[in-house]
């Protein structure tokens, strides 16, 4: 068996426990980051689980070959079709109904908050960490692989995506954070990007924390942080903006 427990010595995840299944050619590179603060609390604590499996354990040949020369020519190497169709079925060997199987690429649609909400709210997610030149088509067509990207830039590989994937579902998770309403007031969680925030001392610098967040008005202030988070997001995301208008103007004709 190629796949790595969980770091905590915990076995295959109970049913229940949101679960991360990584496919990677650097099994050794998880948790990583992962495994601090808060989400590493929630890991060790059970909240949630992190499985590997080894990408070159499934190779071919004597050397594990996983990858070879694109079909048609040209630059680079395509990590091969069976290969990785052999890592898949071991990953999503006894995975619970639902997991879904994700390839971090630069093509994929845009991963975003929404979407981390999605895979909190199931029972985990299966990632695909590619290399070089990318991934047999057929395997994404085979398997009905979801591509999903971070942005318009290129990494050597898929593992910091994950990470970075994993990391903004499983602070959603219930437990992690350990006061659901910080989630809630976040950049994004409501179509906008988060108001600024502060705290003491009351003066540094020379810069003073706004009057009206030490007034005690909680109406004011909310009225404040609001004000805030349009702003910023009408200078700074234009598109955020635009499509927070048209959810508002939505659902202001519908309501009536």
């Amino acid at each position: 068996m190629t796949d790595r427990p969980s770091p905590s010595g915990r076995q295959p995840s109970p049913a229940g426990v949101w679960s991360a299944h990584v496919i990677t050619l650097f099994p050794k590179a998880f948790p990583g980051l992962l495994s601090e603060s808060l989400t590493g609390r929630a890991l060790a604590e059970g909240l949630w689980q992190l499985q590997t499996t080894d990408l070159r354990a499934h190779g071919e040949g004597r050397h594990r070959n996983v990858d070879d020369t694109p079909a048609g020519g040209g630059a680079g190497m395509v990590l091969r079709a069976d290969v990785m169709g052999r890592a898949i079925e071991a990953a999503q060997t006894g995975a619970p109904a639902g997991r879904p199987l994700i390839y971090a690429s630069p093509r994929g649609r845009p991963f975003d908050q929404a979407m981390a909400q999605e895979l909190a709210a199931g029972p985990g997610v299966t990632l695909i960490c590619g290399r070089f030149e990318g991934l047999d088509e057929r395997v994404i067509d085979h398997f009905g692989v979801r591509e999903v990207s971070l942005g318009d830039f290129i990494l050597t590989g898929g593992e910091i995506a994950a990470m970075a994937m994993i990391d903004a579902t499983v602070r959603l998770l219930p437990g992690v954070l350990g006061n659901a309403a910080s989630t809630e007031d976040e950049s994004f969680s409501a179509g906008l990007l988060e108001h600024p925030q502060y705290t003491r001392p009351a003066e540094w610098r020379g810069h003073a924390i706004p009057e009206v967040l030490l007034s005690g008005n909680h109406a004011r202030i909310n009225e404040w942080r609001q004000a805030q988070a349009e702003a910023l997001t009408r200078e700074r995301r234009p598109d955020l903006w635009r499509a927070w208008l048209a959810g508002r103007d939505g659902g202001e004709e519908g309501g009536g």
